[in-house]
């Protein structure tokens, strides 16, 4: 007895728990709505249209369960629709076709969830179908009219048809699910030859070209590379290819960067373009190695960096040939070649008030103070910037602080700092920020601040956490730093970061050692401030330094206008 064979005993039980899970889910879309207390009764109303489709479901025995209270959504083609892919499959009509490819095609038009179009977006749907692959939707424009496509496949010619247990989408073509791997289908593209050769050589078109019975291990996400991308590169064929990046000769081996690059263009997971973009990097199958995400005018671009002031500019993904499912996952076509690159651990100096929220702001950034307010708990103001409530809701603001006469930024790099009210329970009870890229490898980690102290018995101790990992060292806004000698200071963990000129050297500007830290991958990582003792408002974060261990920890210290002094 095959898996599918008992699916069906199960799948009423399925579908009406599934139906309790959604039941209480409100849907903010104007609907069309039916006296019709189920999907077959719906369907069986308009047998000019869904006679065929009807048919295929009473042979499957799923108009049972479709006849029962649950919460699902159909996606029924018309029977144009079927009359058309009956001819497709040369069969002369649905007692022809093979049972299993038949309830193959039912399970590919059912999803055990009410979704409407309000959660179309590019890309798969948020549940899959009972076939168990996902189905993508995408927007297609003709003739000045725009619809809905499933899959690149079918239009939706009548959405969101409401019935007692679940949504009808209309159809005027049949779906059909993936039938070949990854591999398979790259293979079938002469196309992306070159590529393909690299996964043969190194041995991934076996790992692509595998369906395994565990759904926890089964997915994989390709990026792939045409022979036009590589070729616009200098790699006109595999040789070339081979040539430029099989240091060993063996591309089979682990440690060969042929091997290397093409790990680097697997990621672990089923990841449709809408999932790629909710975060801002991904591991790939090299150990320890990421590519970084953005969405830039409405492109998914891969790998676009600053470091140290130079941009690296990415690569894009080509919507209209990318979102390609398969039977083990599903692959994106790059739009030209990327390279896993090497990097050494990079020194970050990260000015934490260039943030992009004002510096979309002409006439705030490097100009005037402002201003956040966040109504509720739930607001989102920032898109790399959060803080943990406070149960004081006046005190959940955050400032942009500018002003070149205030007594605490006068000095600042740039004359800015982010200030940060913070204390327990009643102001922000942490506050937290993704940081710019980093590369891998061991770095010491200095908060550097312009002091601040509201009365004499204020106090604001805090301690720092690095990817969830707390720092082993504490720091206070409220204390100055320490006098003494570059060396003696560094000895116990303070430094100068502000020029050293008799007006700049001020101890309100200090730069405190949190700890030290071993970041495993290359990309933007995740730093927690977190009061421990004190409560105050005026908490005047200026700079984070990020410096590898074997580098100089107390050079260079910064102008006010943001450049480098190495004396």
């Amino acid at each position: 007895m095959t898996r599918k064979d008992l699916i069906y005993p199960f799948m009423l039980a399925l579908l009406l728990t599934s139906a309790l899970i959604t039941a209480c889910k409100k849907n903010q879309i104007e609907l069309l709505t039916t006296d019709d207390v189920n999907i077959v009764g719906y369907l069986e109303k308009y047998p000019d249209s869904f006679s065929l489709f009807k048919q295929i479901l009473d042979r499957t025995e799923t108009s049972a369960f479709l006849n029962a209270y649950g919460a699902y959504t159909c996606f029924a083609p018309t029977n144009s629709g079927v009359n058309a892919w009956l001819a497709k499959i040369n069969a002369a009509n649905v007692d022809a076709v093979d049972i299993e490819v038949l309830k193959n095609m039912v399970q590919f038009h059912l999803l055990t969830d009410t979704i409407t179009t309000a959660a179309f977006k590019d890309g798969k749907l948020p549940v899959p179908t009972m076939f168990g692959q996902y189905l993508v939707t995408g927007v297609n424009f003709d003739g000045g009219a725009s619809s809905y496509m499933i899959n690149r496949q079918a239009e939706i010619t009548r959405s969101n048809i409401r019935v007692g247990n679940g949504m009808i989408h209309q159809l005027n073509n049949v779906l059909e699910p993936s039938s070949l791997t990854i591999a398979k289908q790259l293979e079938a593209k002469p196309e992306y030859s070159v590529f393909v050769q690299a996964l043969k050589e190194t041995g991934f078109y076996d790992v692509l070209n595998t369906v395994d019975a565990d759904t926890a291990k089964r997915w994989m996400t390709v990026i792939a590379e045409s022979n036009n991308a590589l070729a616009d590169s200098g790699f006109a064929s595999y040789a070339a290819l081979k040539a430029r990046y099989s240091t060993l000769g063996d591309p089979s081996n682990p440690n060969d960067s042929l091997h290397m690059y093409v790990a680097y263009h697997i990621l672990g997971g089923v990841k449709f373009l809408g999932d790629i973009i909710t975060s801002p990097s991904h591991q790939t199958f090299q150990p320890q190695e990421v590519i970084s995400v953005q969405l830039i005018n409405q492109n998914v671009i891969v790998n676009e960096n600053e470091f140290n002031g130079i941009v690296e500019k990415g690569i894009a993904l080509k919507r209209p040939s990318s979102d390609n499912a398969a039977t083990n996952g599903v692959w994106h076509d790059a739009d030209a070649h990327y390279s896993l690159k090497y990097r050494p651990p990079t020194a970050v100096y990260w000015e934490v008030s260039a943030f992009e929220e004002v510096m979309k702001l002409p006439a705030v950034y490097g100009k005037s103070s402002l201003t956040w307010r966040r109504e509720t708990e739930a607001d989102k103001l920032f898109k790399d910037i959060d803080w943990g409530w406070g149960s004081n809701a006046g005190t959940n603001i955050f400032t942009y602080s500018y002003s070149t006469s205030s007594s605490i930024t006068r000095y600042a790099v740039h004359n800015d700092c982010n200030q940060l009210p913070l204390g327990l329970p009643a102001r922000p009870i942490w506050w937290e920020m993704t940081t710019p890229p980093i590369v891998k490898g061991k770095y010491k980690i200095w908060i550097c601040y312009a002091r601040s102290k509201q009365s004499s018995s204020s106090n604001m101790l805090c301690q720092v956490s690095v990817n969830g990992e707390v720092m082993p060292r504490t720091f206070n806004f409220t204390d100055l730093r320490p006098k003494g000698s570059d060396s003696e200071l560094e000895a116990i963990g303070w430094k100068q970061y502000t020029e050293s000129r008799p007006y700049a050297s001020d101890s309100n500007y200090a730069a405190k050692l949190v700890g030290t830290y071993e970041f495993l991958t290359t990309q933007r990582q995740t730093i927690r401030i977190t009061p421990l003792s004190g409560t105050q408002n005026n908490n005047f974060l200026d700079m984070i330094h990020f410096i590898p261990i074997d580098e100089n920890q107390i050079l260079p210290r910064f102008r006010i206008d943001g450049s480098k002094v190495y004396n």
